[in-house]
């Protein structure tokens, strides 16, 4: 069958859902990895950019507006994306995703090469590297909701949860991945711009495996990809990958009253979700320059690159062992976990504004980042199990909003604070978690109240 952006796959049937097999180890191992690549090589960037920044004497708030340039497209058109999963192709849209991400990290390392070697000036390389860097958030979004609707629509109900937490964990380990390879994909030929074109040659490999070996569309039954938030040091959390409900509405059926902003059901939780992602977007902005300017390696660039990658990838592994192991291991409800998620943010982001070792802000950020790890599940959870079954589509969405937003602004808000204020930034993100601790405590329904109003 043609693999065209026209295809619109067949409707489902029982047979069809019947017939729906396990996806292979070859063709998961393919999912897996455009995933994979495409969070480690957001987060690799995290890494390298404030070092680039002093080398071409742009202004942090500046480098940190590339990545709020890009949240803002991938908030946009990662929707729209989803929305395209049964009617373009599902692999259609992860080939679209992938030359997205390849183009935009091969044009990106293009133009800090030359700004670096001073072809044209620090101004026009900055303009034309954020220019690039649109690619990855108006196009790479496409991959990410549809390797999950490809896994969803060819993969039983009897396991299709565990595929779907296999694709989702996937997309976690790539922002640990992402800083930690990428110190040692610098060569001298190409210097500081080396890992954005290691990563476009991963692309290119990632897409040569498409091609290869994962078939055309032609799923069981139909499953709309999941709107997933771009890739910050943040693992999904287990609710953001949802089971298609096979025994729902059926074609035909009158659909759910558009869920709102102001539903007084979900409130609560958006506006926890909005404050508390604000304060991580804002420590997740400034936490680069933080490390070259406290270490004092503003000077010695390949230090810099290594030592940034060193604190977020132990801010990577504390956000997984918090939504991996132990929300699942403590059984946490997401009332609970909001709540010792913010107990552990405010801990953190107090010794993050104390710290001026390398010991210190490695400790700050780990603490930091597993409070926040536990409250971006709770928050998500907490929204989802607030409303009916029918109405899961629309709160996900939301949510998926709330999570992006949140670092349009913020992350060059905190550098801004940075320049001109020091350790406000860390004040404020412990003033808001102290905040959210005390009225979730009044506002936030009990973990035991939300299971028995569903």
């Amino acid at each position: 069958m043609a693999d065209s952006p026209d295809f619109d796959p067949p409707k489902r049937t029982a047979a069809s859902v019947a017939d729906a097999k396990p996806i292979d180890n070859t063709r998961m191992a393919v999912l897996f990895s455009v995933m994979l690549v495409t969070a480690s090589g957001n987060t690799a960037m995290q890494s390298i950019l404030p070092t680039v920044g002093t080398q071409l004497h742009i202004p942090d708030f500046w480098v940190s507006a590339a990545f709020s340039w890009s949240a803002l497209l991938w908030v946009y058109t990662a929707p729209k994306w989803a929305r395209q999963s049964d009617h373009r192709g599902r692999k259609a849209l992860m080939r679209l995703g992938m030359v997205g991400f390849t183009t935009s990290f091969a044009l990106a390392g293009l133009a800090l090469f030359f700004g670096l070697l001073g072809w044209y000036s620090a101004l026009w390389t900055f303009i034309l590297f954020a220019l690039f860097r649109s690619l990855y958030g108006g196009l790479g979004s496409a991959a990410p909701p549809a390797v999950q609707a490809y896994v969803a629509a060819r993969t039983a109900r009897a396991d299709r949860t565990k595929a779907l937490s296999l694709i989702s964990s996937s997309f976690g380990l790539g922002t640990i991945v992402g800083p930690a390879v990428a110190p040692l994909l610098i060569i001298p030929v190409l210097g500081l711009s080396s890992p954005m074109f290691a990563f476009a040659a991963i692309g290119i490999l990632v897409m040569v495996a498409l091609a290869l070996k994962l078939p055309n569309d032609n799923p069981g039954y139909q499953a709309r990809g999941v709107v997933t938030s771009e890739p910050y040091s943040s693992a999904p959390s287990s609710n953001s990958l949802k089971e298609d409900d096979e025994d729902g509405d059926e074609e035909g059926e009158s659909l759910p009253p558009q869920l709102r902003w102001g539903d007084e059901r979900v409130k609560p939780w958006l506006i926890t979700g909005i404050m508390g992602g604000n304060a991580h977007a804002v420590i997740l902005g400034v936490i680069g320059f933080v490390v070259l300017d406290r270490l004092g390696l503003r000077e010695d660039p390949e230090m810099g690159i290594q030592m940034t990658g060193i604190v977020l990838m132990s801010g990577a592994a504390a956000t997984l062992l918090a939504q991996w192991g132990l929300i699942p291991l403590l059984q946490m409800g997401p009332r609970t976990s909001i709540l010792w998620g913010m107990v552990l943010g405010a801990c953190g982001c107090l010794l993050l504004g104390l710290s001026h070792d390398l010991h210190g802000i490695i400790i700050g950020f780990a603490v930091a980042s597993l409070g926040f790890g536990l409250f971006r599940p709770g928050f998500t959870a907490g929204a989802s199990l607030a409303v009916k079954r029918s109405e899961q589509n629309g709160v996900a969405g939301i949510v998926a909003s709330v999570n992006g937003m949140a670092f349009i602004a913020s992350p060059a808000l905190g550098v801004l604070l940075y320049t001109y204020a020091g350790p406000l930034p860390f004040w404020l993100a412990v003033s808001v978690c102290v905040f959210l601790f005390f009225w979730g405590q009044k506002t936030l329904k009990l973990d035991e109240r939300i299971d028995a109003d569903r």
